[in-house]
């Protein structure tokens, strides 16, 4: 496995992609501004003029001076005009690579949302500017920081079970966290690349870094199953509208999400409609949708490991199951985010309603397990944190930019979690060629495939 930068970033510091997940990177530069004076939000950019505004309104609220406003098409501008030292790219995935490239190659450190891209010509490209230039690229996997991932990592590091033989790995996405990608963006393939590889940046690099190995062939199966227009009408869930504010029909939808009851999200998003005309609310059974719901995928890894994974994005429950087979034993690993839901949940629309902090209603626990071969099992103590991404958000913002205010930087125990830009095309590798195996039949070669 590669070796991520581990400077902390700080400096003039620029986000480009203004929409809800760059703001914990917003208030992760902010929060520790006054243990590293040197950081400083001196820009944002984005396509929508209203939701960069709505940013420079939420850093003043944090107490900070103004940011510079651009858009897309000013980006380079932006980089030179701002001294930009550092910048945080969290755009739709699809575009991730034409703010990362320049920036590398302007010497600029250049952090990104996860997954690094989304197909494999612009892994490569990537790559390539990384290589070319010599500038590392920071990714962002918060589930590796996850106290109870750790706690997985050491417990395989420590030969508890042996030598890992195989890995089988259920997730279950629920009706309102799992239905949420199929009311944006995320429901275009050519946008998101899909769940494979949207929760390559979760689910794929986890076993990667667990395993401490890389991934050799993939073969997959996927479809979309429940949610787009003819499988709503076939289950009687359909509803008849283009999106739910102002629809009566979405009224009586269990899966219609009303943004404009929740004051973030219209502000973020509704009241600045004017300027892109992106709807965040759509039928999640309407037509047009092109990504998978319901996904089966084998790996073999570089060691020899095989995994077999499914992803389920309908379930009346959110959570996981991971099992470790050794030559000395089994791991179990359960976690559950979110027990069910009701119909009430989808109805509030806060991010911690949809994405599983420690707002969400009936929220679970976690559960590792080891089995000895001819021994008792016994379970490993632990805490769980339900704030975001298990605690892992964070620990992940202290490893990029240090302690914040009040906060305790672990070093020693968060060194061996931070990611480059090889760990982002490792983890990729698994979705992109899980999604070429859904449409050839044919098993992919990995390394083959990121061979620049």
């Amino acid at each position: 496995m590669s070796t991520a930068p581990t400077k902390k970033l700080g400096g003039r510091t620029a986000i480009v992609g203004c929409g809800s997940r760059g703001q914990l990177f917003l208030r992760g530069v902010v929060d520790r501004i006054k243990n590293n004076p040197a950081n400083k939000v001196v820009a944002f950019c984005d396509i929508n003029k209203g939701r960069v505004g709505y940013y420079n309104r939420l850093l003043q609220e944090l107490g900070q001076p103004p940011a510079a406003e651009y858009t897309f098409d000013a980006f380079t501008q932006m980089l030179t005009n701002e001294q930009v030292e550092v910048l945080v790219v969290t755009t739709v995935d699809a575009t991730h690579d034409r703010y990362i490239i320049p920036a590398l190659q302007r010497g600029i450190r250049v952090l990104t949302e996860k997954p690094m891209t989304t197909d494999i010509e612009k892994s490569k490209a990537i790559l390539r500017a990384v290589r070319e230039t010599g500038n590392r690229l920071t990714v962002t996997f918060n589930y590796r920081f996850n106290p109870v991932h750790e706690q997985v990592y050491k417990q395989l590091a420590s030969g508890v079970i042996g030598k890992p033989i195989s890995v089988h790995f259920e997730w279950l996405l629920d009706t309102v966290h799992g239905a949420d990608y199929f009311r944006r963006w995320h429901r275009l393939k050519d946008k998101s690349g899909g769940l494979m590889v949207h929760k390559s940046g979760h689910h794929f690099d986890l076993v990667n870094w667990w395993l401490q190995s890389t991934p050799k062939r993939v073969f997959g199966m996927g479809r979309l199953g429940f949610y787009g227009q003819s499988n709503g009408q076939k289950s009687g869930w359909a509803k008849d509208y283009d999106r739910a504010m102002g629809s009566k029909e979405a009224e009586g939808d269990p899966f219609a999400l009303h943004i404009d009851k929740d004051p973030v999200m219209k502000e973020l998003y509704v009241d600045n409609e004017q300027w892109d005309g992106y709807q965040r609310d759509q039928n999640v059974f309407a037509p047009g949708i092109t990504i998978e719901d319901d996904m089966s995928v084998l790996v073999q890894y570089k060691n020899g490991v095989t995994m077999t994974y499914h992803l389920t994005a309908y379930s009346p429950w959110e959570g996981y199951r991971v099992m470790f087979n050794g030559d000395k034993g089994r791991l179990e690993l359960e976690v559950v985010e979110t027990q069910f839901r009701e119909i009430a949940d989808a109805q509030t629309v806060g991010p911690g309603s949809i994405h599983g902090t420690q707002s969400t209603p009936n929220a679970g626990g976690a559960k590792i397990s080891i089995h000895p071969l001819w021994k008792k099992p016994y379970e490993i103590p632990m805490k769980v944190d339900h704030a975001g991404h298990g605690g892992g958000d964070r620990r992940l913002l202290n490893s990029i930019f240090g302690a914040a205010d009040g906060d305790t930087l672990e070093e020693d125990s968060t060194s061996n979690m931070a990611a480059n830009e090889m760990d982002g095309a490792y983890a990729l590798a698994v979705g992109l060629a899980a999604n070429q195996s859904f449409g050839t039949g044919q098993q992919v070669d990995c390394e083959e495939m990121l061979a620049i």
